[in-house]
């Protein structure tokens, strides 16, 4: 529930991602179903993290070492600007411009 709610899914969101119903991710949240491996593998493709990260909180997601990659490239005097800028693009994607 916390990846789902930090990727900025809502429950019915996610659910359509993965193929699966709102009721099995909530009961997946909860813990109350198991789910199997195809489940799992849509769930790490909707959520765009590693198998590993969804069964033990620890990997990485599948562009998180990419932006890494490319952020280390940056002189530490302009890390300051890109931040910015990543923030301004996030923004202006949340309001779909």
């Amino acid at each position: 529930m916390l990846l789902r709610d930090n990727r900025g899914y809502t429950r019915a969101q996610l659910a359509g991602l993965a193929d699966i119903s709102e009721k099995f991710l909530y009961e997946i949240e909860m813990s109350k179903k198991g789910f199997s491996a195809i489940t799992l593998l849509n769930l790490s493709h909707a959520l765009e993290v590693s198998l590993d990260y969804i069964m033990t909180g620890i990997g990485s997601g599948e562009y998180e070492d990419n932006i890494i990659t490319t952020l280390r490239k940056f002189k530490p005097n302009s890390l300051e600007t890109v931040n910015r800028l990543l923030k301004t693009a996030y923004e202006l994607s949340r309001t779909g411009r």
